[in-house]
Formats: structure tokens, sequence, C-alpha cells
């Protein structure tokens, strides 16, 4: 393999992992989006915990 066929292959490496990282980030936002609208609604439930 030569070093542009090796730059190319990082390159495209990178090019996925940031395309996979911003797919999780709009999944994580459309989440929050929905649980916004939820609580908005008056749609949620309140948890109580003891850090006892």
């Amino acid at each position: 393999m030569s070093t542009v066929q090796e730059i190319e292959a990082v390159r495209a490496w990178i090019d996925d992992f940031l395309e996979d990282q911003l797919e999780l980030k709009d999944e994580v936002k459309a989440k929050l989006d929905e649980s916004r609208r939820e609580i908005a609604a008056g749609d949620y439930r309140v948890c109580s915990t003891s850090l006892m």
C-alpha cells in the first residue's frame, strides 16, 4: 500500500467516525427534544432517590 493509499484509508476512516458521531448526536438531540415536549405537556414522572 502506498503512502497516498494509506492517507486515503485514514481519511475515509475519520470521515466514517465523524459521521457516526454526528448521527449519535442527532439521535440524542431528538430524544432530548421529545423529552422536552413531554415535560411541556405534563407527561412525566418524578423519581426520587436517596443518596444515603
